[in-house]
Protein backbone atom coordinates (compact mmCIF):
# COMPACT_ATOMS: atom_id res chain seq x y z
CA UNK A 1 0.00 0.00 0.00
CA UNK A 2 1.23 3.29 -1.00
CA UNK A 3 2.17 5.70 2.35
CA UNK A 4 0.20 8.90 2.01
CA UNK A 5 2.23 12.13 1.57
CA UNK A 6 1.47 14.76 4.72
CA UNK A 7 -0.03 17.49 2.19
CA UNK A 8 -2.30 14.34 1.45
CA UNK A 9 -3.33 14.20 4.61
CA UNK A 10 -3.37 17.79 4.94
CA UNK A 11 -3.88 19.30 2.58
CA UNK A 12 -4.00 23.19 3.74
CA UNK A 13 -0.34 22.74 4.49
CA UNK A 14 0.42 22.33 0.60
CA UNK A 15 0.70 26.30 0.04
CA UNK A 16 2.93 26.16 3.05
CA UNK A 17 5.16 23.21 1.37
CA UNK A 18 5.12 24.71 -1.68
CA UNK A 19 6.84 28.14 -0.52
CA UNK A 20 9.48 25.61 1.23
CA UNK A 21 10.51 24.09 -2.11
CA UNK A 22 10.67 26.60 -3.95
CA UNK A 23 12.88 28.95 -1.65
CA UNK A 24 14.91 25.68 -1.50
CA UNK A 25 14.84 24.44 -4.94
CA UNK A 26 16.37 27.96 -5.96
CA UNK A 27 18.78 28.33 -3.27
CA UNK A 28 20.07 24.85 -4.19
CA UNK A 29 21.12 26.37 -7.57
CA UNK A 30 22.38 29.34 -6.12
CA UNK A 31 24.86 27.18 -4.19
CA UNK A 32 25.56 24.34 -6.55
CA UNK A 33 28.25 26.09 -8.59
CA UNK A 34 27.02 25.92 -11.64
CA UNK A 35 26.87 28.32 -14.37
CA UNK A 36 23.03 29.27 -15.73
CA UNK A 37 22.28 30.40 -19.12
CA UNK A 38 19.99 33.90 -18.73
CA UNK A 39 21.15 36.06 -21.84
CA UNK A 40 18.34 36.29 -24.43
CA UNK A 41 19.48 37.95 -27.79
CA UNK A 42 17.20 38.69 -30.56
CA UNK A 43 19.84 38.40 -33.29
CA UNK A 44 19.93 34.89 -34.17
CA UNK A 45 23.35 32.72 -34.74
CA UNK A 46 24.38 31.75 -37.97
CA UNK A 47 24.88 28.11 -38.03
CA UNK A 48 21.62 25.95 -37.58
CA UNK A 49 22.52 22.69 -36.17
CA UNK A 50 18.56 21.12 -35.81
CA UNK A 51 15.19 22.46 -36.44
CA UNK A 52 11.44 20.40 -35.50
CA UNK A 53 8.56 21.52 -34.89
CA UNK A 54 5.65 19.74 -32.65
CA UNK A 55 1.63 20.09 -32.71
CA UNK A 56 0.13 22.72 -30.46
CA UNK A 57 -3.10 20.59 -29.83
CA UNK A 58 -3.67 17.19 -28.58
CA UNK A 59 -7.55 16.10 -29.53
CA UNK A 60 -7.14 12.59 -27.57
CA UNK A 61 -7.06 14.07 -24.18
CA UNK A 62 -11.02 13.03 -23.75
CA UNK A 63 -10.91 16.97 -22.07
CA UNK A 64 -12.19 20.21 -23.49
CA UNK A 65 -10.97 21.45 -25.88
CA UNK A 66 -10.60 24.52 -23.60
CA UNK A 67 -7.70 23.56 -22.19
CA UNK A 68 -6.09 22.75 -24.77
CA UNK A 69 -6.74 26.25 -25.72
CA UNK A 70 -5.38 27.48 -22.34
CA UNK A 71 -2.27 25.24 -22.82
CA UNK A 72 -1.26 27.08 -25.30
CA UNK A 73 -1.69 30.03 -24.11
CA UNK A 74 0.39 29.27 -21.30
CA UNK A 75 2.93 28.02 -23.70
CA UNK A 76 3.59 31.42 -25.37
CA UNK A 77 3.77 33.12 -22.28
CA UNK A 78 6.49 30.46 -20.80
CA UNK A 79 8.46 30.68 -24.43
CA UNK A 80 8.85 34.05 -24.30
CA UNK A 81 11.00 34.03 -21.21
CA UNK A 82 13.34 31.32 -23.30
CA UNK A 83 13.41 32.97 -26.80
CA UNK A 84 16.76 33.67 -27.93
CA UNK A 85 19.00 32.14 -25.06
CA UNK A 86 22.44 31.95 -25.23
CA UNK A 87 24.05 28.94 -23.66
CA UNK A 88 27.39 29.31 -23.72
CA UNK A 89 30.24 27.03 -23.32
CA UNK A 90 30.11 25.23 -19.50
CA UNK A 91 26.74 27.00 -18.93
CA UNK A 92 23.78 25.39 -18.00
CA UNK A 93 20.34 25.40 -19.37
CA UNK A 94 17.57 25.37 -16.97
CA UNK A 95 14.04 25.28 -17.91
CA UNK A 96 12.86 27.06 -14.48
CA UNK A 97 15.80 29.38 -14.37
CA UNK A 98 14.26 32.23 -16.63
CA UNK A 99 10.26 30.59 -17.17
CA UNK A 100 9.81 30.95 -13.56
CA UNK A 101 8.91 35.04 -13.95
CA UNK A 102 6.73 33.70 -16.72
CA UNK A 103 3.74 34.80 -15.35
CA UNK A 104 4.33 38.12 -13.38
CA UNK A 105 2.51 40.11 -15.66
CA UNK A 106 0.34 37.87 -17.12
CA UNK A 107 -1.38 35.03 -15.25
CA UNK A 108 -1.40 31.36 -16.23
CA UNK A 109 -4.98 29.73 -17.30
CA UNK A 110 -6.33 26.86 -16.25
CA UNK A 111 -4.54 23.58 -17.98
CA UNK A 112 -3.92 19.72 -17.84
CA UNK A 113 -1.51 18.32 -14.95
CA UNK A 114 -0.94 14.85 -14.03
CA UNK A 115 -1.29 14.87 -9.97
CA UNK A 116 -1.31 11.94 -7.94
CA UNK A 117 -1.84 9.13 -11.24
CA UNK A 118 -5.02 11.29 -12.33
CA UNK A 119 -5.49 14.13 -14.80
CA UNK A 120 -6.75 18.05 -12.61
CA UNK A 121 -6.55 21.36 -14.07
CA UNK A 122 -4.10 24.16 -12.82
CA UNK A 123 -3.14 27.48 -13.40
CA UNK A 124 0.30 26.83 -15.93
CA UNK A 125 -0.91 23.12 -16.57
CA UNK A 126 0.62 21.67 -19.67
CA UNK A 127 4.28 23.15 -19.38
CA UNK A 128 5.35 19.90 -20.07
CA UNK A 129 5.04 19.99 -24.09
CA UNK A 130 7.49 22.48 -23.73
CA UNK A 131 9.70 21.29 -21.84
CA UNK A 132 10.05 18.27 -23.63
CA UNK A 133 10.29 20.46 -26.82
CA UNK A 134 13.25 21.80 -25.52
CA UNK A 135 14.86 18.65 -24.61
CA UNK A 136 14.21 17.07 -27.80
CA UNK A 137 16.01 19.50 -29.69
CA UNK A 138 18.77 20.45 -27.43
CA UNK A 139 19.57 16.34 -27.66
CA UNK A 140 20.46 17.08 -31.22
CA UNK A 141 23.17 19.62 -29.78
CA UNK A 142 26.32 19.39 -27.75
CA UNK A 143 24.78 19.02 -24.77
CA UNK A 144 25.27 16.65 -21.33
CA UNK A 145 22.36 15.89 -19.79
CA UNK A 146 22.22 17.10 -15.91
CA UNK A 147 18.86 16.70 -14.61
CA UNK A 148 15.49 15.15 -16.73
CA UNK A 149 12.57 13.64 -15.77
CA UNK A 150 10.15 11.57 -17.50
CA UNK A 151 6.75 11.22 -17.39
CA UNK A 152 5.64 8.07 -14.75
CA UNK A 153 2.29 7.57 -16.67
CA UNK A 154 1.08 8.94 -19.88
CA UNK A 155 -2.74 8.89 -19.29
CA UNK A 156 -3.56 9.38 -23.51
CA UNK A 157 -1.45 8.97 -26.58
CA UNK A 158 0.55 11.57 -28.08
CA UNK A 159 -0.27 12.95 -31.05
CA UNK A 160 1.39 11.23 -34.28
CA UNK A 161 4.78 12.02 -34.19
CA UNK A 162 7.96 10.62 -35.54
CA UNK A 163 10.15 10.84 -32.41
CA UNK A 164 11.39 7.63 -30.87
CA UNK A 165 9.68 6.19 -27.66
CA UNK A 166 10.85 8.00 -24.54
CA UNK A 167 12.20 11.30 -25.51
CA UNK A 168 10.36 13.33 -23.17
CA UNK A 169 11.51 15.48 -19.91
CA UNK A 170 8.70 16.41 -17.22
CA UNK A 171 8.80 19.49 -15.00
CA UNK A 172 7.20 20.76 -11.93
CA UNK A 173 8.61 24.08 -10.30
CA UNK A 174 9.83 23.19 -6.48
CA UNK A 175 10.33 19.32 -7.37
CA UNK A 176 11.52 18.62 -11.14
CA UNK A 177 13.70 20.46 -13.36
CA UNK A 178 15.50 20.11 -17.08
CA UNK A 179 19.32 20.59 -17.08
CA UNK A 180 21.57 20.59 -19.83
CA UNK A 181 25.15 21.50 -20.23
CA UNK A 182 26.71 22.69 -23.22
CA UNK A 183 30.30 21.02 -23.12
CA UNK A 184 31.36 22.23 -26.66
CA UNK A 185 33.71 25.65 -27.28
CA UNK A 186 30.81 27.07 -29.27
CA UNK A 187 27.41 29.59 -27.97
CA UNK A 188 24.52 28.03 -28.68
CA UNK A 189 20.99 29.39 -29.12
CA UNK A 190 17.16 28.60 -28.72
CA UNK A 191 15.54 30.28 -31.17
CA UNK A 192 10.87 29.29 -30.90
CA UNK A 193 8.28 30.68 -33.04
CA UNK A 194 4.35 30.04 -33.17
CA UNK A 195 2.09 29.09 -35.90
CA UNK A 196 -1.61 28.43 -35.78
CA UNK A 197 -1.06 24.94 -35.02
CA UNK A 198 2.28 23.87 -34.29
CA UNK A 199 5.23 25.02 -32.00
CA UNK A 200 8.65 25.84 -34.07
CA UNK A 201 12.46 25.73 -32.51
CA UNK A 202 15.36 25.81 -33.42
CA UNK A 203 19.02 24.91 -31.92
CA UNK A 204 21.91 27.77 -33.30
CA UNK A 205 25.42 27.83 -33.08
CA UNK A 206 28.06 30.44 -33.52
CA UNK A 207 30.83 28.59 -35.07
CA UNK A 208 30.78 25.93 -38.15
CA UNK A 209 31.38 22.65 -37.37
CA UNK A 210 29.99 21.23 -34.50
CA UNK A 211 29.21 17.29 -34.37
CA UNK A 212 25.09 16.91 -35.60
CA UNK A 213 23.42 13.78 -33.54
CA UNK A 214 20.43 11.14 -34.60
CA UNK A 215 17.82 10.64 -31.58
CA UNK A 216 17.13 6.65 -32.00
CA UNK A 217 15.58 4.13 -30.10
CA UNK A 218 17.90 1.06 -28.54
CA UNK A 219 15.39 -1.56 -27.30
CA UNK A 220 11.86 -1.09 -27.02
CA UNK A 221 9.38 -2.93 -24.45
CA UNK A 222 5.84 -3.46 -23.51
CA UNK A 223 5.87 -5.03 -20.19
CA UNK A 224 2.39 -6.45 -17.74
CA UNK A 225 3.19 -6.32 -14.11
CA UNK A 226 -0.18 -6.97 -11.54
CA UNK A 227 -2.37 -5.94 -14.42
CA UNK A 228 -0.21 -2.27 -15.27
CA UNK A 229 1.12 -2.10 -18.78
CA UNK A 230 4.61 -0.42 -18.46
CA UNK A 231 6.95 0.37 -21.98
CA UNK A 232 10.58 0.30 -21.27
CA UNK A 233 12.75 2.03 -23.74
CA UNK A 234 16.32 2.84 -24.67
CA UNK A 235 17.13 6.19 -26.01
CA UNK A 236 20.51 6.27 -27.59
CA UNK A 237 22.49 9.20 -28.89
CA UNK A 238 23.69 8.44 -32.61
CA UNK A 239 27.30 10.84 -33.97
CA UNK A 240 31.01 10.60 -34.52
CA UNK A 241 30.50 7.10 -35.54
CA UNK A 242 29.31 5.69 -32.05
CA UNK A 243 26.21 5.05 -30.41
CA UNK A 244 25.75 6.36 -26.50
CA UNK A 245 23.25 5.00 -24.55
CA UNK A 246 21.42 8.36 -22.54
CA UNK A 247 19.24 6.46 -20.28
CA UNK A 248 16.40 4.16 -20.10
CA UNK A 249 12.81 5.35 -19.47
CA UNK A 250 9.97 3.70 -18.22
CA UNK A 251 6.54 4.58 -17.28
CA UNK A 252 2.82 3.11 -17.11
CA UNK A 253 0.45 3.24 -20.45
CA UNK A 254 -2.89 4.20 -19.22
CA UNK A 255 -5.16 4.06 -22.47
CA UNK A 256 -5.36 0.90 -24.60
CA UNK A 257 -2.48 -0.37 -27.08
CA UNK A 258 -2.65 -1.04 -30.45
CA UNK A 259 -3.16 -4.98 -31.45
CA UNK A 260 -0.10 -5.78 -32.98
CA UNK A 261 1.68 -4.50 -30.11
CA UNK A 262 3.06 -7.41 -28.34
CA UNK A 263 3.05 -7.50 -23.93
CA UNK A 264 5.28 -9.46 -22.11
CA UNK A 265 4.09 -10.53 -18.74
CA UNK A 266 6.91 -10.30 -15.51
CA UNK A 267 6.54 -11.40 -12.17
CA UNK A 268 4.95 -9.56 -9.31
CA UNK A 269 8.03 -9.12 -7.43
CA UNK A 270 9.95 -7.87 -10.71
CA UNK A 271 9.93 -4.27 -11.79
CA UNK A 272 10.52 -2.74 -14.71
CA UNK A 273 14.03 -0.87 -15.06
CA UNK A 274 14.50 2.81 -13.73
CA UNK A 275 10.69 3.49 -12.95
CA UNK A 276 11.07 6.44 -11.31
CA UNK A 277 9.45 7.21 -7.54
CA UNK A 278 9.18 10.48 -7.37
CA UNK A 279 6.34 12.30 -6.02
CA UNK A 280 3.83 12.40 -8.28
CA UNK A 281 3.06 15.72 -9.45
CA UNK A 282 4.05 17.28 -12.84
CA UNK A 283 2.86 20.08 -14.90
CA UNK A 284 2.07 17.88 -17.97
Amino acid sequence: MTRLRLTQIAPWLLPLRKKQRLFCFYAKMRLDGRRYATELSAHPLPEQLFAASTPLYNRQTGMPMLYQDNKVFNLKLAAATLNGLLIKPGEVFSFWQLVRWADAHTPYREGLVQRDGRLQTVPGGGMCELSNFLFWLLLHAPVQIVERHGHRRREFPAPASDKPCGVDATVAEGWLDLKLQNISNSVLQIRLNFDDEQLHGQVLAEQAGLPGYEIINGQVRYLSRQGAVYEEAQVVRRGQGRELLLYTNCCRIDYQLPPEVVIVDIAADDKPSRLENEEAFCQC
